[in-house]
């Protein structure tokens, strides 16, 4: 028996060796769908960079930058902010979660402008004067004259978890996971202040004070979060 006629004897067929490559490559992508959920988070601040986000164009806007894995926006005079660079996000079935806190000053520090299907709101948290938590604005009015309006004290150099969620019927906003509003914006007009039109389509912004923000992510809502979250009481 020849060397050549040997060796190929110990070479699998050209048929067996392409169905097992096949079977590698299916049996990995089955696991990498087994591990994606559909309603996986995306992470919009990796704690190292401001990769995906923009310094906000206020005027006067104090300093943006990253320290210690946590995003710090410096007093501005009167507002500094950062606004998403993404194109990908999603304007409603979603919620946005994210950490706050005021390190200094006595008013907003990370009021956050989002979307609404085609329009966009913003979050107060802690404006005039540290007193308003609410949604701006709605048919015209601010957080400090509309349904939204909440009490919500904040202590500075403490970390606050903000959570809003997004249908086509209602907005849902809470503040250390207790609900403090659930609105039902059907018929409402719905927009941002001209003051924080810049933060659209996705944003945060402090006034006269230095905010801290970090983990924050994005993920789109089951339907069972749909179905419970477009639950209002009559």
């Amino acid at each position: 028996m020849t060397t050549e006629r040997r060796s190929a004897l110990f070479l699998p067929r050209r048929g067996s060796l392409v169905m097992a490559v096949l079977a590698m490559l299916m049996s990995t992508m089955g696991a990498d769908q087994a591990e994606k959920k559909p309603d996986q988070p995306t992470v919009l601040f990796d704690g190292k960079s401001l990769d995906g986000w923009k310094k906000t164009d206020f005027f006067r806007a104090g300093l943006v930058q990253v320290v210690d894995g946590v995003l710090v926006m410096a007093p501005g005079r009167a507002m500094t902010g950062i606004t998403t660079t993404r194109m990908d996000l999603p304007t409603t079935n979603y919620e946005l979660s994210y950490e706050a806190k005021r390190i200094s000053g006595s008013d907003f520090f990370a009021a956050a402008t989002f979307p609404v299907g085609k329009s966009f709101v913003t979050l107060v948290n802690g404006g005039w004067g540290g007193n308003v938590t609410g949604i701006s604005s709605l048919n015209g009015s601010d957080a400090s004259e509309n349904e939204t309006n909440k009490f919500v004290k904040y202590e500075n150099k403490t970390w606050y978890k903000f959570r809003v969620r997004v249908t086509d019927q209602t907005i849902a906003c809470q503040v250390d996971d207790k609900e403090i509003i659930h609105l039902d914006y059907r018929g409402l007009q719905l927009a941002t202040r001209i003051e924080t039109r810049p933060n659209q389509p996705l944003g945060f912004a402090t006034y006269e004070s230095t905010g801290a923000l970090r983990k924050i992510e994005i993920r789109p809502l089951t339907p069972a979060e749909i179905q419970a979250a477009n639950k209002t009481e009559e």
